[in-house]
Order: C-alpha cells, then sequence, then structure tokens
C-alpha cells in the first residue's frame, strides 16, 4: 500500500513539474502571463482565448494593476511622464515584441485617459486598473503562439519611477475557448474612443484662434445624447501643449462649446490647416476624430479681427468707435436730451453751461469704467460676454422703460414736485429744468451710454473684440477711450461753452420742443416693450405696457393742482412702476416665441453651415436681436432691397438667421469664433469662402453682393438697383 501510494505521489508531481515547465522557461500555456509585480502595482498579458485557433487575428491586452495613489500615462501623457512603449529616440512608440514566434505584428490600443491636475500641470493617464487591448495579427493560423513583450513604463506619484516589464505568454494550436480574461479585455476595449460614423460624440468644427500666432483652439461639439461632463483631449504637432477645455453645453444639452488654450512652441506660430487629433469623452462615450484646424480667418473691412493690431491703435479706434456711436439710431433718444440740454443754456452763464457739459461727459466716462469692471469680472469668471448683452435681460428693458417713461412725462410737463433722491436729479438735468443740477447733467450721461449699448459702429467691434481677448487692464483702457470718444460732444461744449449760451433764450417755443422730444422718448418706451414680447410673450408684455400706461395716469393726476387725487396719483405710479418690474420677472413667464421671420430665413445651424457649402451652395449669416437698432437698419436699407433679397431667396444661398434677442451659448460661441462679442454680424459662407468672411457692421448693397459672388468663387458683377 505504501508503494502504491509513493508511486501515485511520484505522478502527481512529475505531472506538476510537466505543468510548470513553460513558467519556469519564462512562459505560459494559459490565457495569462504571471504577474510582473514591484512596489507600485504589476502587469501582465492576457488573451481572449486559451488557444490560437485559426483565426487571422487575437486579441490580447497589456493589464496593469497600480497601488492606490499611483498612475501610468495614456498615448500622449500631456504636461509631464510618458506611456508604456519606446520608440528607436528613447521616448514612446510601441512595445517590444522581439522573440515572439508566430506573431505578425500587434497594434495597441487606447481606452480613454484620465485626466490629472497637479500642482499647475495636466496630465493625462490610469490609475487603479486598466487593460491596453492589442490586437495581434497570427502569421500561420492554426500554429500556436508565443509572445514576448519588452515594455517599458512609468509610474507616478508624488515622485516617479521608471520599469521595463519582461512578459512572456503561450497559446498551444487548437480551437480557441473563451477564457476568463476576455471579459476584462472585452471591458477596457469598450472604453476605446470610437473613429467610425457611429461615434457617439463629433467634432462638428474646430479652428485656431489668434491670427498669425495661435492663442486658442476653439472647438464644437454634437452628441446623439445629452452631454453631462465632457472633456477634450488635443494631440497636435510636437511641441504644441493645450491645457483643459473652457466649454459651455448650450440649452439642446446634445451641443457644447470648448475654448481650449494653446501652449506654442518658443518659436510660436499657427497651426490653422494643420491636422489634430482630437478625444472626446464624455462619462463611458469616447470618440476619436482627426480634424484639420481651419485657417485663420482674415479681418474684414470695418470689422476686422484685433488680434495682430497694437493697443494704441486700438485706442484710437476706441475713441473713433465712441465718436462715430453718436451718430447711430439707438443713440437717437438720447440726442433729444442733449439737443434740450444746449438750448436750455440760452443766455445762461458761461461756468455753469460748462460744468454742465463736464458733468455729463463725466456720467458717460464713469459709466464705461464701471461697465468695463463688470466684464472683466465676468471675463475673469469664465462667463461669456458680449456688447449690449444686458438688453437681453428683461429685467433691465422693464427698468429702462420705465426711466424712459418718467423722462417724457417730465418733458410734457407731467410732474414738477421733487421726486425722491436721484429721480429728482436725473429729471431736473434732463429736463433742462434746473441747469444748475450737476448731478441731473452726470445722469443723463450714464442714460446715454445705457441707450448706446444696443448699437455697434465702425470701429468699435474691433476695439471690443481687442480688449474681450485681452486681459483687465486692456479690457479698462479701451473701455475708457470708448466712453471719451462718446463724450466727446460734452466735451466740446465744455470748451466752447459760448455756442451754447449765445442760443435764444427759453420761451413758449421750447415747450413745442419738449413736447416733441416727448414723443420721440415714448416710441422709445414702446420700442422696449416690444423687445419684452419677444422674450417673455406677448401678454406679459402688454401687462408692462398697461402697467406704464397706468404710471403716465398716475403722474397725471399728481400733477401740480390735481387737488387730492394728488396723493393717489403718486401711489398710482410708484404701483405701476414696481408692476412694471415685477411683470418683467414674473417666475413663470416662459420665454415668448421666436419673432416670425421671412420664408427664405432658416433658423441658425452651424453644423450645417458645412453640408450646404458642400454641395455648392453660398450661405449668408445674419446674428441679429429685436433690440439691436442697427441690424433693424441693415434689414431695412440693405438687406430687404430688391436686389439683395433676389440673392437671398435664389436656389445659391441659404439665408440662416440667428436670434441672439435672447442669450444663446451656441450663438456667444459662434461670436467668439470670430473674435466678435457684439452685432450686427454678419458672414458669408461658400465654395470659395468655407471658413467664412466677416462682414462690416454697417452692410451696404455692393458689401453684400461682392461677398456672396467671392463666396461662390463667381467673377464679381454690378449690383442691381
Amino acid at each position: 500500500m505504501i508503494g502504491k501510494n509513493r508511486s501515485r505521489l511520484a505522478l502527481a508531481l512529475g505531472l506538476a513539474v510537466l505543468a510548470l515547465s513553460p513558467l519556469l522557461a519564462g512562459e505560459s500555456r494559459a490565457a495569462a502571463s504571471p504577474w510582473w509585480t514591484n512596489e507600485h502595482g504589476a502587469v501582465r498579458l492576457v488573451a481572449a482565448s486559451d488557444a490560437a485557433g485559426d483565426a487571422r487575428t487575437l486579441s490580447l491586452g497589456i493589464h496593469f494593476r497600480m497601488n492606490p495613489g499611483w498612475k501610468i500615462y495614456w498615448r500622449s501623457p500631456g504636461d509631464a511622464g510618458f506611456p508604456p512603449h519606446p520608440d528607436r529616440t528613447g521616448s514612446p512608440a510601441r512595445p517590444d515584441w522581439t522573440g515572439s514566434r508566430n506573431l505578425e505584428t500587434a497594434s495597441l490600443s487606447w481606452p480613454a485617459p484620465e485626466r490629472f491636475s497637479v500642482v499647475g500641470l495636466e496630465t493625462l493617464g490610469y490609475s487603479g486598473e486598466v487593460v491596453l487591448p492589442v490586437d495581434a495579427a497570427i502569421a500561420r493560423p492554426g500554429e500556436a503562439l508565443s509572445v514576448r513583450a519588452r515594455i517599458p513604463y512609468l509610474v507616478c506619484d508624488d515622485v516617479c519611477v521608471p520599469y521595463t516589464a519582461e512578459l512572456a505568454l503561450a497559446l498551444p494550436a487548437g480551437p480557441p475557448i473563451s477564457s476568463r480574461e476576455a471579459a476584462l479585455i472585452d471591458r477596457f476595449s469598450a472604453l476605446v474612443p470610437r473613429t467610425g460614423a457611429d461615434r457617439p460624440i463629433r467634432v462638428a468644427s474646430a479652428a485656431a484662434v489668434g491670427g498669425a500666432e495661435t492663442r486658442a483652439l476653439e472647438v464644437s461639439l454634437a452628441a446623439d445624447a445629452p452631454l453631462a461632463r465632457p472633456d477634450i483631449y488635443v494631440e497636435g504637432p510636437d511641441g504644441w501643449g493645450f491645457g483643459a477645455p473652457d466649454y459651455r453645453i448650450a440649452e439642446d444639452g446634445k451641443t457644447a462649446f470648448a475654448r481650449i488654450a494653446a501652449l506654442a512652441p518658443p518659436r510660436g506660430g499657427s497651426l490653422a490647416g494643420r491636422e489634430i487629433r482630437f478625444t472626446v469623452v464624455d462619462g463611458e462615450r469616447a470618440a476619436e476624430q482627426l480634424l484639420a484646424l481651419a485657417a485663420a480667418r482674415t479681418a474684414a473691412p470695418g470689422s476686422a479681427r484685433a488680434i495682430d493690431l497694437s493697443l494704441w491703435t486700438v485706442l484710437l479706434l476706441a475713441v473713433a468707435g465712441g465718436l462715430i456711436l453718436n451718430l447711430m439710431p439707438c443713440v437717437l433718444p438720447v440726442l433729444s436730451l442733449k439737443l434740450l440740454s444746449a438750448v436750455s443754456h440760452g443766455g445762461g452763464d458761461r461756468g455753469e453751461v460748462r460744468g454742465g457739459f463736464i458733468a455729463s461727459a463725466a456720467g458717460i466716462v464713469v459709466s464705461f469704467l464701471v461697465l468695463a469692471s463688470f466684464v472683466a469680472g465676468l471675463r475673469l469668471a469664465g462667463e461669456s460676454v458680449g456688447w449690449g448683452v444686458q438688453f437681453q435681460q428683461p429685467v433691465f428693458l422693464a427698468i429702462m422703460a420705465v426711466i424712459v417713461t418718467l423722462f417724457s412725462a417730465n418733458l410734457f410737463g407731467l410732474f414738477e414736485f421733487r421726486l425722491p433722491g436721484a429721480v429728482s436729479d436725473m429729471a431736473a438735468g434732463a429736463g433742462g429744468r434746473r441747469v444748475h443740477g450737476r448731478m441731473g447733467h452726470f445722469l443723463t450721461g450714464v442714460f446715454a451710454t445705457l441707450l448706446a449699448t444696443p448699437c455697434s459702429a465702425p470701429f468699435l467691434g474691433t476695439a471690443v473684440s481687442f480688449a474681450l481677448m485681452r486681459g483687465a487692464a486692456e479690457i479698462y483702457a479701451v473701455f475708457l477711450c470708448l466712453g471719451i470718444g462718446l463724450a466727446l460732444p460734452y466735451l466740446a461744449g465744455a470748451a466752447f461753452p459760448g455756442i451754447a449760451t449765445r442760443l435764444p433764450r427759453p420761451g413758449r417755443w421750447m415747450v413745442t420742443l419738449r413736447r416733441g422730444l416727448a414723443i420721440l422718448l415714448l416710441a422709445t418706451a414702446l420700442w422696449l416693450v416690444t423687445v419684452l414680447a419677444v422674450q417673455l410673450g406677448l401678454w406679459q408684455a402688454v401687462a408692462v405696457g398697461a402697467a406704464l400706461a397706468a404710471l403716465l395716469a398716475g403722474l397725471v393726476l399728481a400733477r401740480p393742482g390735481a387737488g387730492t387725487t394728488r396723493r393717489a396719483g403718486r401711489g398710482l405710479a410708484g404701483a405701476a412702476a414696481a408692476a412694471a418690474l415685477a411683470l418683467a420677472i414674473w417666475p413663470g413667464a416662459g420665454p415668448g416665441g421666436a419673432p416670425a421671420a421671412a420664408a427664405h430665413w432658416t433658423p441658425f445651424d452651424r453644423q450645417a453651415i458645412a453640408s450646404a457649402v458642400a454641395s455648392g451652395k453660398v450661405v449668408f449669416v445674419d446674428v441679429t436681436a429685436d433690440w439691436c437698432i442697427t441690424c433693424q437698419v441693415n434689414k431695412a436699407l440693405v438687406l430687404n432691397k430688391r436686389a439683395v433679397s433676389r440673392q437671398l431667396t435664389g436656389d445659391r444661398v441659404v439665408a440662416m438667421v440667428a436670434d441672439w434677442t435672447r442669450p444663446s451659448d451656441e450663438i456667444d460661441a459662434y461670436l467668439e469664433s470670430f473674435g466678435r462679442f457684439g452685432i450686427p454680424f454678419n458672414a458669408v459662407y461658400g465654395p470659395a469662402r468655407p471658413d467664412g468672411e466677416p462682414l462690416p457692421e454697417l452692410l451696404t448693397e455692393a458689401t453684400v453682393l461682392e461677398a456672396i459672388d467671392r463666396a461662390a468663387g463667381a467673377a464679381p458683377r454690378i449690383a442691381e438697383r
């Protein structure tokens, strides 16, 4: 019995030695190699089957396990590190498969990585556990496979330690049987970004920003399902690095717009036209895309991107833009106050006249500096901001409607009693009842600034774009010069007060003038209510209009001589003003519908532009808003004229309207892609202008028609009249 037991024990030991002999030789006949371990983790080779089979390819994987806190790097590590493979120069390329038998090629795939941010460094890699899938091409299908791999890699925590793993795996010939490691390989293979037409996320467009020297990338994303926390990893030419994206998700949830800082090599340069690899990750969804960056757009006359201009040039343009702003239609109500202020000085004291004009100029300049502080703060917080965007807020519109109505009522002479605080000074200065009311003149300047902001003028867009693409110092400098430009007529009045004092003394003729100007201001209030109708809906706008009418009625009852109704009138006026504001910010009020556009105008769709151009069409984009008076002037004098309208309604042109009356992340990002932060803005795309050609703020028929011809690649022709 003892002999039999010894024989059985010897047989078992022999079989064990036979089974372990491949391991002792450095190979394995199972679906996984032995772990190659160190104090920071381990790595091994795994296979999806226990045998080689007779297929042309076989799924393998390099399986890493890192101790808590340690990580390895992705194929593009970021600001530091290197991934697990060497090339001929000693930096990453591929694992060394020398010594393998029956292995023709091995192709490595990379699951989507994590982003690590440490002390200002951005790196990409993996922590915990990861399998790098390998597609192994078999040289002689049906025969056994022996794989050897030499894999240098870097594992990092507070310090980085380099290692070189020596791995071996042997699969015998025979029918393949799915191994325990197959599910592991499949799990990480599903995390490899897709590259085909079934990508769950797509880079819809990408452009280099910065002109001759790329400073950032502007990227738009489109997804099949709503986005949660997208990230974008950018791989560019050697020497270039890229930061984490600053992105905004649009209201539909399926579109996002990102700005990615580009860290150029020491010599600088532009990435326009260069191919860039984008990897987009959102949770377990990931996609990879190779894309040529759109060429940096060239400047258009009057609406140039101010990237390459010197600061002093831009400051001169800002002064000119502010001065021209005095002639824009949106400043017309303020011009009435300027006119009344000037004529009220007839026969007055020169020193008092000079002080009034200086106070008005100070109101303008201080308002621009306050606006600069607001803009700089928003930019520092990473928010998007543009010229005139306060007109997208119903609260602001309602407040302006109340103020304009009060100005009009004062000019009609509906109240002469002392209103509380600043409102009294404002009314006095505006109406000219008290030439010595310096605060009234100052607030008139503030009012001029507020009503000027929905307008754009030549040179103004260039100056504002320059400021918003730089830092706080440039924002303050440019906005200060804009204020000085807008205040120049007042400064001229202060320098030559005799012009105002020589005017006829106020008399009965001035009453008629005041009433005419009051009607002009009432028209402005009505316009503000129509903009509210677009933003909030018709009934809310009607209610606000009714509240303003009640405000006027209350002031009529409160005017001098109204007797016992005076106190009731005051209460009615205050209640009406409060009602206008309350209705403007009514919590249950949803946004109103977009205004009905002409049949030939289609809603703005940035992604559809490229496909339309690819089919040979010309695309004309009009970024507009109901509160933008200059936009309405462009429509009336140019876009709706016969010659231009015939082109926009023709078969070769797709006319798109981007309505910026209400806030829109998509339109914000579109304007920023051209370095623009205000409207009106128009661009023309076509086979000869695939990246778009921006047009000047003030359009002419010739400008539009010639731009359409250039985009189509046609010879210029004489505009029809």
